[in-house]
C-alpha cells in the first residue's frame, strides 16, 4: 500500500514538473523582441525634409485631359472623356476607356495635335505643354488643361491585413501611406525585410526596406511610384509554423502528451 502511495506522489511531482518545464518553453519559445516589431526606432535622426519628385508619366498610364475655355464649344473637340458633361457620363472603371492610353513608345493620339510624346513629362509639365501648343497653334485663346492618371495603382502583398492592388488618385502617396491602405502589416509581418519591386523606364529593380529604421525616408522608395509592388515577408514564427507542426506550442504539448502515457504506463 504504501509503496503505490508512493508511486502515485512520485508520478505527480514528475507530471507537474514536466508541466511547469514544458510551459516555460512555450512562453521562452514565443516571445519576441520589441525590436523586431517597433517601427521608426532611430526616429530621431529623420531628416526635417524630404525632395518631393513628382512621378513623370508612364507608358500604359490612362489620362484624362480636360480642356476649358470661355468658348465650349471650340473646346468640345478636345473633350474626348467623360467629364466634360455631355453624352453619357461613366462611372468606375468603365471611366478609363475614356482616357488617352500611353502607347508602348510614350505616346498618345491628341485631337488636332496628333502625336504627342508625353512620356517626358510630369502631370503639371504636360498640362503646360498643351496649353502652350492650343494658344500658339491657334486653337483657342485662353485655354486650361487638367490632365490626371485614371489607373494610379500599387500591389501589397504577404503579411498585411487587406494584400491586393490598390488605386490612389493623388500624384504621388508614401510607402507608410500604401501600407496603411492594406490594413498595415500583420503580427507576422517582417518589419526588417520589406521588398519593393519597381519598374521605371523599362528597368526593374528590387530593394529591400528595413522598417525599424529610417535611412529610407531620403531616398527615392519613399514616395510610391506607379504599379510599385511591396511584399511583407513572413517572420521566422510564422515560417515555422508553416510546417507539419505547427509551432512549439504544439510541439511541446505533444511531447507532454507522450511523456504522460509513458508515466501512466509504467504505473
Amino acid at each position: 500500500m504504501n509503496f503505490i502511495f508512493f508511486n502515485q506522489i512520485h508520478f505527480y511531482r514528475s507530471t507537474f514538473f514536466i508541466g511547469v518545464f514544458l510551459l516555460l518553453l512555450t512562453v521562452l519559445g514565443s516571445c519576441s523582441s520589441k525590436k523586431d516589431i517597433y517601427y521608426f526606432q532611430d526616429k530621431s535622426q529623420i531628416a526635417g525634409t524630404v525632395d518631393f519628385e513628382v512621378n513623370k508619366i508612364q507608358m500604359n498610364d490612362i489620362l484624362s485631359i480636360r480642356v476649358v475655355t470661355d468658348d465650349p464649344v471650340a473646346a468640345a473637340v478636345f473633350n474626348l472623356d467623360p467629364f466634360t458633361g455631355g453624352g453619357n457620363a461613366m462611372q468606375g472603371a468603365n471611366i478609363q476607356l475614356m482616357g488617352y492610353l500611353v502607347s508602348n513608345t510614350g505616346v498618345i493620339n491628341f485631337p488636332r495635335l496628333g502625336d504627342v510624346q508625353v512620356t517626358d513629362f510630369t502631370v503639371t509639365e504636360l498640362e503646360s505643354y498643351l496649353v502652350k501648343r492650343l494658344k500658339d497653334e491657334g486653337y483657342l485663346k485662353q485655354p486650361i488643361v487638367i490632365v490626371r492618371v485614371l489607373n494610379n495603382k500599387f500591389t501589397v502583398l504577404g503579411e498585411v491585413a487587406r494584400p491586393g492592388t490598390f488605386t490612389y488618385a493623388e500624384q504621388v502617396i508614401t510607402l507608410p501611406q500604401a501600407l496603411g491602405m492594406a490594413g498595415d502589416l500583420t503580427i507576422s509581418g517582417n518589419r526588417n525585410d520589406i521588398v519593393l519591386i519597381r519598374e521605371l523606364d523599362g528597368n526593374r529593380t528590387y530593394t529591400q526596406i528595413d522598417l525599424t529604421k529610417t535611412d529610407w525616408y531620403a531616398s527615392d522608395y519613399y514616395y510610391i511610384r506607379q504599379n510599385d509592388v511591396l511584399y511583407v515577408s513572413p517572420n521566422n514564427p510564422r515560417v515555422k509554423s508553416a510546417g507539419y507542426i505547427p509551432n512549439l506550442g504544439t510541439l511541446l504539448g505533444v511531447a507532454s502528451f507522450l511523456l504522460t502515457i509513458i508515466l501512466l504506463v509504467r504505473q
